[in-house]
């Protein structure tokens, strides 16, 4: 038997195969872990879900300031579950739609008797006590409380306890439209409803969504803006312009980086000032403009 010696880039790949085979056996080992810890927490929830509810409606009996929901704007209520005999009162607190973060097991009014009396209803399913929605869902919330509101209609957002799952998608809406910070618009919903409590990662779902919010928002911020009359248009004249009129626009500033773009973007505003009627009867790079 012939044994050759293993040269430099042999054993690169080599190292190579066992570095990505570690890594994948890793990613594999935290699937698994998360999804244990995923199973351990929901079937913990599924059985403190009835002694707990029970308890919250003892203490709701017994407690006036342990309230089974709280006003937390003028078109946003935050609560526990409600149970079918409550949608009647909230149709008449004027709920013109429900979010339910529960997931089905917990959930103790169908849709269908919302429809009934006129709520709408997003059901969005979060696992209790260690989780949080997703970013889409934060998203999809935020925007019903916002339409509801816009028509004058108030949202009830509701988990088990109206502690943490609906807590978190309440708090976005403040950041969102409220302008507030995620530490001042916990202060502020903790203040009407001291109960309200958040897992780490629910607090961390309040944050991620403010950061990719302000970016979103940086990126499609308009940029500077130069205004633009006839006399900078110079040589741009249609047949249809009449010179007698001073139209002016308003134009978004165009980097130095792309200056066809820019050369574009003059066109475009020609055309504009001029009624989209008529040829342009100088090449673009004499426009001053740009």
């Amino acid at each position: 038997m012939k044994i050759e010696q293993l040269d430099d880039c042999t054993e690169s790949i080599f190292e190579s195969k066992r570095s990505s085979n570690s890594g994948d056996i890793e990613r594999s080992l935290i699937a698994v872990r998360v999804d244990a810890k995923r199973a351990l927490v929901g079937a913990g929830a599924r059985i403190l879900f009835y002694p707990t509810l029970l308890y919250n409606v003892f203490r709701n009996k017994i407690q006036a300031e342990f309230r089974w929901w709280d006003q937390i704007d003028q078109f946003l209520l935050l609560g526990a579950v409600p149970f079918p005999k409550d949608v009647p009162r909230l149709k008449q607190l004027g709920v013109g739609g429900v979010i339910t973060l529960n997931e089905p097991y917990e959930t103790l009014v169908p849709t269908s008797l919302y429809y009934a009396h006129g709520i709408d209803h997003l059901v969005i399913p979060t696992r209790d006590y260690l989780f949080a929605p997703s970013f889409g869902d934060i998203n999809r919330a935020v925007d019903f409380i916002h339409r509801n509101a816009s028509c004058g209609q108030t949202t009830y957002v509701h988990c088990k306890a109206g502690r943490g799952r609906s807590t978190t998608i309440v708090l976005c809406y403040l950041v969102e439209y409220k302008h507030m910070s995620p530490a001042a618009a916990f202060e502020y919903v903790r203040s009407i409803r001291p109960r309200v409590l958040l897992a780490p990662s629910q607090w961390k779902a309040v944050q991620e969504y403010q950061q990719q919010r302000m970016a979103s928002k940086a990126m499609c911020a308009p940029g500077d803006a130069v205004l633009i009359t006839k006399a900078d248009l110079e040589g741009y004249h249609s047949p249809c312009n009449d010179d007698s009129g001073k139209e002016v626009t308003i134009v978004p500033r165009l980097t130095r980086t792309k200056p066809m773009m820019a050369r574009l973007s003059c066109l475009f505003a020609s055309l504009k000032v001029s009624g989209n009627c008529g040829p342009v009867m100088r090449q673009l790079t004499e426009a001053r403009a740009c």
